[in-house]
């Protein structure tokens, strides 16, 4: 592991002691050494410098996942701007907040979106709006082809500035703007290289999206810090990851992978004979699904848990109990404490280390609202740690029901439901109740072939669950509402059944 810990410095060790060592590659057969990494970063930083970017300012992009997109991340970092990537499922008025909000000097969007963001982008007072497509083409690209790249004095990196704006789910609210340090991406990326021993023989089966930390700053900057390969697909098809699994050695998926690929006949040990490792994060994996792997495959997956303010916070270890249902003891220089609370050992989960973020953009409110007097980050999950260190994530704090004045958990209950023969998953949310203040409620996806009722499930539930905690009602609908990174959008339940027992 190099001793300067910047992703920029690890690049450039990597192209100048093994130039030829493999970065990326994809499945139609396109590849990058380390050495074509920096040739063709610097193209794309000199092509910033050109349009007028400077250190510290902001680089917007919502673009499709292509090999381009990784090397203008990469550009970014080389001369000190900062990262801004918008997830390709926001709308235009979701597009036009982020822009106003983070005032990139440049905006690189698809072609097909220009005609609406363009006109955003004036509104927003940005200079330059540059395209890229799925295929890697666009205005950009061919302005980098053109670069000329300058022997001018290199961008020498500060730990403390700020590398990317990563924006927040904002289920309530407008999004805020979570600023990531250099320090905090190569931190997080040393850490995780190190625990989950990745080497330059590795070989990561990259299928997840770019705008978010687990697809962008997890998979690619770890594989930066062990100068490692990765295999480059566009997006995840169950069918096609199989295909491509004999060729690596680590694949990192959110639960929703591995459910889809538990459904495919190929997943089995012969299929995932090479591998080494997988990972799961993003949303928490089902015990079912953890259970079904282990015995389809032979491997245990790896569960951690992070978050946009903080990257990776706790995992379950390379060697040792990987415990299903936890999500293992904080990374090693990352400190996780749990809030007091009078009724038990589940409390607020509060985070302090060198991986959590500087504040909010241009938020210094919401900044301190979030620290504790101490300097703890308040992550707004709640959970437990357990006599072994690891932690045990219960639930958000904002998901938590308060029926009859009992705090109600989901995942407990979301738990029991879940072991209900015949029931695939389920959520569990509150919504206004005339009499208990919150009624419990839930919705359930049964099995392919399942002939389960309400009461069925309730009746089979009852038994284990205390009175409060029974779900009051429970809907069996087709799939759960989720957002691209697999979590469920409890939120959209709140509302689609707020009105069922009355207004409150």
């Amino acid at each position: 592991m190099p001793e300067q810990q910047d992703l920029t410095r690890w690049v450039e060790a990597a192209a100048r002691t093994q130039p030829q060592q493999l970065f990326l590659r994809t499945p139609e057969g396109r590849e990058l050494t380390y050495g074509a990494l920096a040739e063709h970063s610097a193209r794309y930083a000199a092509t910033l410098e050109r349009l007028g970017v400077g250190v510290g300012d902001r680089v917007a992009v919502q673009v499709e996942k292509c090999v381009e997109a990784v090397l203008l991340y990469i550009a970014c970092l080389k001369m000190g701007a900062v990262f801004v990537p918008i997830n390709t499922a926001n709308t235009p008025n979701e597009v036009e907040h982020f822009l106003k909000d983070s005032r990139p000097r440049l905006a690189v969007i698809d072609p097909a979106r220009r005609g609406v963001v363009e006109p955003v982008a004036s509104a927003a007072g940005i200079q330059h709006v540059e395209d890229l497509n799925a295929s890697g083409e666009g205005s950009l690209t061919e302005l980098a082809r053109r670069a000329q790249v300058s022997p001018s004095q290199a961008y020498d990196p500060d730990p403390d500035a700020l590398a990317s704006i990563i924006y927040t789910s904002g289920t309530t609210g407008r999004s805020k703007g979570a600023m990531l340090t250099r320090a905090n991406l190569a931190s997080n990326a040393a850490v995780l290289a190190s625990a989950w021993h990745f080497s330059c023989n590795d070989v990561l089966l990259h299928v997840l999206p770019l705008f978010h930390i687990h697809g962008l700053f997890v998979a690619i900057n770890t594989s930066l810090a062990s100068a490692s390969s990765v295999l480059f697909i566009a997006k995840f098809d169950a069918a096609s990851t199989l295909e491509n699994m004999h060729g690596a050695t680590v694949f990192m998926g959110v639960p929703t992978h591995y459910t889809r690929l538990l459904h495919h006949r190929a997943l089995n040990r012969e299929s995932t004979a090479g591998m080494r490792l997988f990972v799961s994060g993003s949303a928490p994996l089902p015990m079912e699904t953890h259970e079904e792997f282990r015995q389809r495959t032979g491997h245990v997956i790896l569960e951690r848990y992070g978050m946009s303010e903080t990257l990776i916070n706790a995992s379950n270890p390379y060697l040792g109990e990987r415990l299903p249902g936890s999500v293992g003891p904080p990374v090693p220089g990352t400190s996780i404490r749990v809030a007091p609370n009078p009724e038990g050992d589940i409390g607020t989960l509060e985070v302090k280390g060198p991986n959590v973020f500087a504040g909010y953009w241009m938020d210094e409110a919401k900044t301190r609202s979030e620290f504790t007097d101490d300097g703890w980050f308040t992550t707004g999950d709640l959970g437990r740690i357990d006599a072994s260190g690891y932690v045990h994530i219960v639930g958000r704090a904002k998901d938590l029901v308060i029926s009859g004045g009992y705090n109600v958990y989901p995942k407990e209950v979301e738990a029991e439901l879940d072991a209900v023969a015949g029931v695939l998953e389920s959520a569990v949310f509150g919504v206004p109740h005339p009499d208990f203040g919150e009624g419990v409620t839930a919705v359930v996806v049964a099995k392919s072939g399942s002939s389960l009722s309400e009461q069925d499930i309730l009746s089979a539930v009852q038994p284990r669950l205390a009175r409060y905690k029974v779900p009051k009602r429970v809907f069996l609908i087709e799939e759960l509402p989720r957002n691209t990174m697999g979590k469920v959008q409890k939120n959209e339940l709140r509302k689609r059944f707020a009105n069922l027992y009355g207004d409150g």
